[in-house]
Order: C-alpha cells, then structure tokens, then sequence
C-alpha cells in the first residue's frame, strides 16, 4: 500500500513539474517556423531586468497558464536587457517592441507571421498587459483577443 501510494505521488509531483515549465522561445525565426507549423499565434512576452514580476508570478507560473498556452499559443520572451543577445537580435527586439507599439514593460502582445522571400510581415491580433485577478481573468481577455465573437 505504502509503495503504491508513493509511486502515484512521484507520477502526481512530476506531472506538476511538467505543467509549470513552459517552452519560452526567444529566437523569433524559430518561434515563427514553430508558430507556422503548429497553426498557432505567438505570444510574444516584451520584458526586461528590473519590471514588475506580477505577470510572471500569478499568470504565467500557474498550472492554468501551462495548459493553456500549450493548447493555444508559441510563448516568445524578448528580454530587452538580455547582455547575452547579439547586437543584431537586441536591434531587432526594439524594432518589434516599437512595431506592436508597446510601451510599458512587460506587456503581451499575440501576433501572427509569414515569411516570403526572406520578408517578414506580421499580424498583430492584440496586446494585453497585467492586470490583477489572477490566471483565469488573464486567460479569458487572451481568448477574446485570439477568437473575437464576430
């Protein structure tokens, strides 16, 4: 009995695990292949060192948000302050920070992409920033901007 019940909690503890580690991209050519592939917008997480940890901690770090966002949405992460980035993706990062017109940092935005003859063109669908309520809230207000009631 008491080996049963250990093994349904190893199998319980490691699903857990699974759920909450989410498959941040942060190279936007491979996330839009992937995005292509999979027939799903990208949620695209503009952030960077210093901003406020509200959206990170009580929506993308909840059980909710994992299975949602596997379900839903390629997740992006472009840290404007990453040191690490080339000087080529830090610039290319600003350029799409200033294309989605996001201001405050960190904010969401959910877009599309296509790629023609090496051009790039995307499809923003919406942004969305923290707001408090918790996961469920912020999942709701995502759904209405990615399947708009016609």
């Amino acid at each position: 009995m008491t080996k049963k019940l250990l093994i349904l909690l190893f199998f319980l503890g490691s699903f857990m695990m699974q759920a909450q580690s989410l498959a941040w991209r942060t190279n936007m050519t491979d996330a839009i292949a992937i995005s292509n592939d999979q027939k799903k917008p990208m949620l695209i997480l503009f952030t960077a060192s210093g901003v406020p940890e509200n959206l990170q901690n009580e929506i993308f770090k909840t059980p909710d948000f994992a299975v949602w966002s596997r379900d839903n949405v390629v997740l992006v992460k472009l840290d404007l302050s990453d040191m690490n980035a080339s000087d080529s993706d830090r610039e290319q990062n600003v350029k799409l920070k200033n294309a989605f017109g996001v201001q405050d940092l960190p904010e969401v935005c959910f877009a599309m992409a296509s790629v023609r003859k090496n051009k790039t063109t995307f499809s923003a669908l919406g942004k969305i920033a923290y707001k408090p309520g918790g996961a469920k809230a912020w999942i709701a207000e995502s759904n209405s901007i990615l399947h708009p009631v016609e």
